[in-house]
C-alpha cells in the first residue's frame, strides 16, 4: 500500500470537471497515490466539497475551486489558486466535458457553440495555462522527469462517428488533433501530452444507456469485452500516465473503452 500511495507523492494536479462521474473518479485515485489535487468544478459545489473533505480525511491534500473552463479568466484564476495552494502544479487532467445533443437540422446555435467552448476551447484555455506554468517553475526539486503532465479527456467518438451528436463529435475529433499537435510542439519542453478516450462508461451524462436492463443490454452490443466501464478503469490509466512509469509516453490517444472503437459489428465478418 505504501509503494501505491507514494506513486504520485509530491505532486500537484488539476483536474477539470471533478465533481462527479470520471474527472471525481481520477481526482481521488490521484489523490490516493499521494498527490494534491485541486478538484474544479463550473456548478456543483456540494459534491466537489465533500470529494475534498473525504481526500483530506484519509490524510490528503486537496481544494475545490469553481471555474468556468471556457472562460479565460476563469481558467488564470484556476492555476492561481491551486498554485497558491500548493506551491507548484505538476499535472493538469483537464476532462470538463458536456453534451447537448440533436440532429443537425434541430442542433441550435448555442448549443453548437457551448459544447465546442467547453470540450475543446477548454482544453486550448486549460492547457495554455498550464505550459506557461510548467516552463516557468524551477527544475530543480521536481518531483517527476518530466517538466508537466497534461492529460486531455477525448472519447470514442474522436474515432466513431456519433450520428445526432455532431457537436460532440467534432470536439473530440478535434481533442485528438490538438492533444498530438500540442504533444510535438512542447515535447523539447520536457512535457508530456497524452489523451485518454473512454467508451462507455457508468457516469451520470449517460445514465439512460445503462439504467434499465433493455438499454443496458443494447449497449452491451456495442462492447466487445461484454461490461460497461466504470469511472475507476479510467481513473487507473491517469494515474499511470502521469507518473513517471509512462515517461517515455506523449502524442497517444489511451482508449478505455472494452473494444467498442473496434467496429463490433464486423465481428461477424460485416
Amino acid at each position: 500500500m505504501a509503494a501505491k500511495a507514494s506513486r504520485l507523492a509530491h505532486h500537484t494536479a488539476i483536474v477539470t470537471g471533478a465533481s462527479s462521474g470520471i474527472g471525481l473518479a481520477i481526482a481521488e485515485a490521484m489523490a490516493a497515490a499521494g498527490c494534491a489535487v485541486a478538484v474544479n468544478y463550473h456548478s456543483h459545489a456540494e459534491p466537489a466539497q465533500e470529494l475534498v473533505d473525504r481526500i483530506v480525511e484519509q490524510g490528503g491534500r486537496a481544494i475545490a475551486i469553481q471555474a468556468d473552463v471556457s472562460k479565460e479568466a476563469d481558467v488564470v484564476r484556476l492555476f492561481d489558486e491551486a498554485a497558491r495552494a500548493f506551491g507548484r502544479i505538476d499535472v493538469l487532467v483537464s476532462n470538463s466535458g458536456i453534451q447537448k445533443d440533436a440532429a443537425i437540422a434541430d442542433l441550435s446555435l448555442d448549443d453548437w457553440n457551448t459544447v465546442i467552448d467547453i470540450n475543446l476551447t477548454g482544453q486550448f484555455l486549460c492547457a495554455r495555462e498550464a505550459v506557461r506554468r510548467f516552463r516557468a517553475q524551477p527544475t530543480s526539486g521536481r518531483p517527476a522527469r518530466s517538466a508537466g503532465v497534461i492529460i486531455t479527456m477525448s472519447s470514442v467518438h474522436e474515432t466513431i462517428p456519433w450520428a445526432g451528436h455532431i457537436n460532440y463529435a467534432s470536439a473530440k475529433g478535434g481533442v485528438h488533433m490538438f492533444t498530438r499537435t500540442l504533444a510535438q510542439e512542447v515535447a523539447s519542453d520536457g512535457i508530456r501530452v497524452n489523451a485518454i478516450a473512454p467508451g462507455a462508461i457508468k457516469t451520470p451524462i449517460n445514465r439512460d444507456a445503462w439504467e434499465s436492463n433493455e438499454e443496458l443490454t443494447k449497449l452491451l452490443r456495442l462492447i466487445p469485452y461484454g461490461r460497461i466501464g466504470e469511472p475507476g478503469d479510467v481513473a487507473k490509466a491517469a494515474v499511470w500516465l502521469a507518473s513517471d512509469e509512462a515517461d517515455y509516453v506523449t502524442g497517444t490517444t489511451l482508449y478505455i473503452d472494452g473494444g467498442m472503437s473496434l467496429y463490433p459489428e464486423f465481428r461477424d465478418n460485416g
